[in-house]
């Protein structure tokens, strides 16, 4: 009886794959556990075996497995349940929410390794140079990566030279698959069991009389194992004792020492625990009491605190709860610098039952936190996180909770899967039958409208802890202020007066401008040339700390030009301004001032959050200039002053949910100003000082902003009333493009009875040499979404049937956030 497993690949395929097992194989491999499985030609994949079953594949044969590489699942039957509802709902293979969802330490594949082929003798005078390099370097070892050799031969382009010498018989090809995840093993030190005895230990010393520093060593250890109570390892002996490793491994080499290693975590906050009781404030105890109350018969709730209401302390409080009972919590942040602030403020209270997952940790980190995950171990208790942190392995999962959720950077934009975290979470909380709290300053309208429609529960808490007042919000009329002179660069003289008064009282300023680099454009006065990306329709963005123009969409970068490419003039200059350029200001209006930036550009790496946001709490800085990073939750208490230096360049970006966005973006900004007693103060720098948005956010008026927003969405057809679409079309060629985007849409429009626009040319129409075109699809409320969906699956499956169609790209975004 032939035997068969279902996989799924971590490649863009709606389909599982079937291969055959032996008896053997198929009572060993259990759904969740990774296959590895050829694919193609000869590559070879790290499958998830998602059934067993005996049913031959009808169109293909179906070929055996390579090798089971886990002794257990490490996937549950709930994250499949998942990954396929967001493969479903997102219009998305499931191939690609395998890919995103695993730690890529643990999707192996193949690797092309060359060989010597060894039953052909070779002349090695009949070799050019470059064949006789990688001869040689297998004479040394048995086998060579692709990349080992382009190391040897010092140039990228190796296949030529490997077909040569292929056609010869002097090399073979193989692929090989390896296990990438390394666990951490550290160097422990003991004394030998000859010597742990009383008795010995006289003889020991004796033994070194004449060797002073070795003596010296022992008798150190003997202090660090009595005053530490655990064992010793290399480094902290070497440290402690101030000697080189050397001098350990004499002693080892005597018998006196024995070495032996033990695996660590990689991430371990055993050290950071604080007892200390937490307290509410009455206010907080309210709304922790109604969110309590409310998860009695809503699974969902809205948490809408203003800002600095101590949102953070009734998280913690419900943590405690959930824990107590056996479960595990997922805490969901939009921000990885996010993520740096809230650890120290959980480690602290929960110690080591905390872990972190997030993209700027290494693949060993996050192999390592997925098994803790999985096996439930007391180290994964409370799990901290960015989007991806849902795609975890849970077993008792209590409550989700999605902080911030307004915040745009929850939907996944590029690759697929383009989910949206807040939403996925809330499906992820209903299959264990867990709770989600939704927590905000300044809800999406569709989380509120939600709320206010009583799907969700609804709880507020509208008083700042500790009774600080709200900051005061004063409005700076920049046409006035450059038509009386009253303008230093980009800052008007109240902004500097603000600055001026908060360092003389040694307080801290937060200034944020939505746009890094120095300058959007570089013009040339004399032609109006502006240099663009040869590979995007836009404007090259001057970053002068490197000295270049760089495209923001696609990375490519040239040096800053001295003169006009079009009439070699010389006399160029900038055009707007990004973060940059107000760090530069900055330094010539307050030389004195300590000015730091938290941007895309200063927060590479794995701890440019961190050192930022250390350095501006220790008082490093004086003055933070940053992007919207800045506008997400970030607690410093000795901040008096925000400046928002243009608020306009938010308000007029074409997207339907502009206002809404720049109502939470100033909020939020504003909010990081008075968080301690005095009373903060934020200066928004405006063309448009009537305008309505700016108007609702000095009085802090949301639901005006709601009711003004939701009318307006009603009337044009948008979220909460109609789920929207988008699919987006690329092709390197122009025309074909266009012909591809109207036969697409006009059969759309024939085949949906509902609201089609398009195709439309984005404000960016070309990116990466591909121009783009958009096709908007508006859903009302009450119309079968799956059969929708399944339509327009089966439109597009015919457009791809069309072969002058076929090289389109396109790219399907389920409620898609601009």
């Amino acid at each position: 009886m032939p035997f068969f497993v279902e996989v799924i690949l971590p490649l863009p395929l709606v389909k599982t794959f079937t291969y055959s097992v032996s008896e053997m194989e198929f009572h060993a491999i259990r759904p969740g556990m990774r296959i590895a499985v050829p694919f193609g030609k000869n590559r070879i994949y790290t499958g998830l075996s998602v059934e067993l079953h005996e049913n031959p594949p009808q169109l293909y044969e179906a070929r055996p497995i390579q090798q089971i590489l886990d002794d257990q699942p490490i996937v549950t039957p709930q994250q499949l349940a998942h990954w396929n509802w967001i493969a479903s709902y997102y219009m998305c293979a499931i191939g690609d929410v395998y890919r995103s969802a695993m730690p890529s330490a643990l999707l192996l594949e193949s690797e092309t390794v060359i060989q010597q082929n060894t039953s052909f003798s070779v002349d090695a005078s009949e070799l050019s140079d470059e064949e006789f390099l990688v001869y040689q370097a297998l004479q040394q070892q048995s086998s060579l990566t692709v990349q080992d050799i382009i190391a040897i031969l010092g140039k990228k382009n190796i296949f030529p030279v490997l077909r040569k010498m292929m056609v010869r018989n002097v090399i073979s090809l193989q692929e090989e698959i390896s296990e990438s995840y390394k666990p951490k093993l550290v160097r422990y030190i003991r004394l030998h069991e000859e010597f742990e005895r009383d008795a010995k230990l006289q003889d020991l010393l004796e033994l070194l009389r004449n060797a002073r520093k070795q003596k010296e060593l022992v008798l150190q250890y003997f202090q660090l194992k009595a005053i530490d109570k655990k064992p010793v390892t290399l480094k902290k002996l070497v440290e402690t004792a101030d000697v080189s490793a050397a001098a350990v491994k004499a002693l080892v080499d005597k018998g006196i020492f024995e070495e032996y290693q033990l695996q660590h975590d990689r991430i371990d906050f055993e050290d950071r625990l604080e007892e200390r009781e937490l307290t509410l404030s009455s206010a907080q105890q309210k709304a922790f009491d109604e969110i309590r109350n409310s998860f009695k018969d809503k699974d969902v709730t809205l948490l809408h605190g203003v800002t600095s209401s101590g949102k953070t302390e009734i998280y913690i409080k419900l943590i405690e709860d959930f824990l107590a009972m056996g479960k595990q919590v997922l805490y969901l942040l939009p921000e990885i610098a996010l993520t740096t602030q809230l650890v120290s403020r959980l480690t602290a209270h929960f110690g080591n039952t905390v872990a972190v997952y997030h993209s700027k940790y290494s693949n060993n980190e996050r192999v390592e936190t997925w098994n803790q995950v999985l096996d439930n171990s007391d180290k994964a208790q409370v799990i901290i996180g960015a989007r991806s942190a849902m795609f975890l392995p849970f077993f008792e999962l209590g409550l989700i909770i999605v902080d911030e959720e307004h915040e745009q950077t929850f939907k996944q934009a590029d690759p697929a899967p383009r989910y949206h975290a807040r939403d996925a979470a809330i499906v992820l909380a209903h299959q264990f039958g867990a709770k989600a709290l939704l927590g905000s300053a300044t809800p999406s309208i569709e989380t509120f409208f939600n709320a206010q429609s009583q799907k969700y529960g609804h709880v507020e808490l509208s008083e700042r802890y500790g009774n600080v007042m709200l900051p005061d919000i004063e409005i700076v009329d920049l046409k006035d202020k450059y038509f009386r002179k009253k303008m230093s660069g980009h800052f008007s003289d109240t902004l500097c007066d603000y600055i001026a008064e908060a360092l003389s009282l040694s307080e801290q300023v937060i200034l944020f401008q939505n746009r890094r680099g120095f300058s959007p454009v570089v013009e040339c006065l004399t032609c109006g040339h502006v240099p663009q990306c040869s590979q995007c329709d836009v404007s090259m963005t001057y970053h002068k700390g490197k000295e270049q123009l760089r495209c923001h969409y696609c990375g490519s970068s040239m040096a800053f030009p001295r003169n006009c490419h079009a009439c070699q003039s010389t006399d160029l200059t900038t055009k707007g301004f990004g973060t940059e350029q107000i760090q530069h200001e900055l330094l010539d209006i307050f030389p004195n001032a300590k000015v730091g930036r938290m941007d895309q550009d200063t927060t590479r790496g794995k701890f440019g959050f961190e050192k930022i946001i250390d350095s501006f709490r220790e008082g490093e800085i004086d003055i933070l200039v940053g992007t919207q990073m800045l506008a997400k939750g970030l607690d410093f208490n000795n901040v008096s002053l925000v400046g928002i230096m243009n608020a306009d360049n938010m308000l007029y970006h074409p997207d339907f949910r502009a206002f809404e966005r720049s109502y939470q973006m100033m909020t939020q900004v504003a909010g990081r100003a008075g968080r301690s007693q005095k009373r903060g103060k934020v200066i928004i720098q405006t063309y448009n000082p009537y305008h309505n948005i700016i108007r609702q956010v000095t009085d802090g008026d949301y639901l005006g902003m709601f009711s003004e927003q939701l009318y307006e969405r009603k009337i044009y057809k948008y979220p909460p009333y109609f789920k929207l679409i988008r699919l987006t079309l690329k092709h390197r060629d122009f025309e074909k493009l266009k012909q591809g985007s109207q036969w697409l849409a006009s059969v759309l429009q024939q085949h949906l009875d509902m609201p089609v626009l398009g195709p439309e040319e984005p404000p960016v129409s070309r990116i990466r040499n591909e121009y783009i075109r958009t096709i908007m699809v508006k859903i009302p409320q009450g119309r079968p979404l799956s059969r929708t969906k399944k339509t327009i699956r089966k439109i597009l499956d015919s457009f791809e049937s069309v072969s002058q169609f076929r090289p389109i790209k396109v790219v399907v975004n389920v409620d898609f956030v601009n």
